[in-house]
């Protein structure tokens, strides 16, 4: 094979590969705050309001918002790959299931001197509750055919409303300073513990790809339900599923949004995470549509979508504003992962090794 084949190979291989798309964007967000403010990657270790050594920074933080956001994009992965749509109930379900920890925790009492029950426990009540939440959505796009995003329009709509009559619209408080440890610190560690809850879902959720059928079934019927059907595979089954797993990221979500402040607030926890958990699954280059997906592209994905979002808050950009700006910007990057975009350029590298060749 010549060299200008291989130029080619490689050139066409990398613009392909999914991970190219947030690998790229990763780089250009990482040189522009290089260039416009180096500190901008400084990390220090510093002491929290409990008085324990804790790293801080823009990194730190990256890492520890988009930790809870990866946690979502795995679920939300697989219920696209599955269904060929999204579940835009995600933030209403996030409510629903940290008031119903809370309503373990508290035990029904809006300012509680002890806890009613152990954390584990409530957060397994939190992990039923999410389930319950993907299955209701789940059967209505197996077994009735409702489009995702209409059938998870209703828990969009309701879900918070939900939530607040779960606590008869109190705010309940943990009296246990350690539950804070979820969304926070652990005496002694100075990373933030999203980090490791993150990576405890990713190592699960890999074992479970590498270890049963789960991601060739979902692929199968995301690319074609008849087809699948005829091999012996039930794509109703696989889409239920599919909302359920999300349900179980959306509880563990959950304990962390609820465990940041110890207490909830029903109209503005979570909100619009949702669009940031879609977003990650198509900037990792995953077809909307369903079908084929690369789940560690939009794990990826995620943590660049929350260095976009930090990027923004270091421009003083304000609140009001961020949506707009972090559309523009990532509707630029969502095309340029569109196949037809990504076979233009692979044509434009092949004509310049072509032209350097022949030079």
């Amino acid at each position: 094979m010549s060299k200008t084949n291989k130029d080619n190979n490689f050139w066409r291989r990398l613009i392909s590969n999914q991970m190219f798309i947030p690998l790229l964007a990763l780089v250009l967000l990482a040189l522009i705050n290089l260039f416009h403010d180096p500190t901008f990657f400084k990390v220090t270790m510093g002491l929290n309001n409990a008085g324990n050594p804790v790293l801080s920074g823009y990194l730190i933080t990256i890492l520890d918002y988009g930790s809870e956001l990866a946690i979502l994009a795995i679920g939300m992965t697989l219920v696209t790959a599955a269904s060929g749509g999204q579940d835009i109930s995600v933030g209403a379900t996030i409510a629903i299931a940290g008031s119903a920890m809370l309503r373990v925790l508290c035990g029904g009492v809006a300012r509680p001197t002890e806890l009613a029950a152990p954390v584990i426990v409530a957060f397994l009540v939190a992990c039923v509750v999410g389930m319950l939440c993907g299955l209701f959505n789940g059967v209505l796009v197996a077994i009735f055919k409702i489009q995702p995003m209409i059938a998870t329009l209703i828990l969009f709509t309701a879900g918070r409303s939900i939530a607040a009559w779960i606590n008869n619209n109190e705010l309940p408080i943990v009296p246990d300073p350690k539950f804070a440890y979820f969304g926070g610190f652990i005496p002694g560690i100075p990373i933030p513990t999203t980090v490791f809850i993150a990576i405890a879902c990713i190592i699960i959720i890999a074992l479970v790809l590498k270890f049963t059928n789960l991601g060739l079934y979902t692929q199968a019927v995301g690319i074609n339900e008849k087809s699948s059907r005829l091999n012996g595979i039930n794509p109703t089954v696989i889409k239920v599923l599919a909302f359920v797993i999300l349900g179980l990221c959306v509880a563990v979500a959950a304990l962390i949004k609820v465990s940041r402040l110890s207490t909830i607030n029903y109209s503005v926890i979570a909100k619009d995470i949702e669009m940031d958990a879609i977003l990650a699954v198509a900037l990792g280059g995953n077809s909307l549509s369903g079908g084929k997906f690369n789940i560690w592209a939009s794990i990826l994905a995620a943590y660049v979508i929350q260095f976009l979002t930090t990027t923004l808050y270091k421009f003083e950009v304000s609140s009001d504003a961020l949506a707009a700006y972090k559309a523009v910007v990532v509707i630029i990057l969502v095309v340029f992962s569109a196949p037809t975009v990504r076979d233009y350029l692979g044509q434009l590298s092949k004509k310049f090794v072509n032209k350097k060749e022949v030079a």
